[in-house]
């Protein structure tokens, strides 16, 4: 959804080469999903999509901090999630 100005959360299943980010609104409405190759720049370019300060969800696998550290740099309130348990996680607009 081109030019959606509310606030956004965004999930990112990070694999070792490429990541899949889905960003959506509150409400749990796809705004987008996209498949990146692993690149802190490519990252940020997908992030500046997302609005100021997005609640961000990451799997906590192998190489994570690299990731970790370019969606902080962006300004994104970050959560580690536990592979196994990350379709279990909820994000509340709280």
């Amino acid at each position: 959804m081109e030019g959606y100005a509310g606030r956004q959360f965004v999930g990112i299943d990070l694999h070792r080469r490429r990541s899949v980010i889905v960003r959506s609104t509150c409400e749990g409405e796809v705004l987008e999903t996209v498949r990146i190759s692993n690149d802190p720049e490519r990252l940020a370019a997908v992030m500046a999509r997302a609005g100021e300060a997005p609640e961000t969800v990451l799997e906590a696998t192998y190489g994570w901090y690299w990731a970790v550290d370019a969606l902080q740099a962006g300004g994104a309130h970050v959560h580690l999630a536990h592979p196994l348990g990350a379709g279990d996680v909820r994000v509340s607009a709280g």
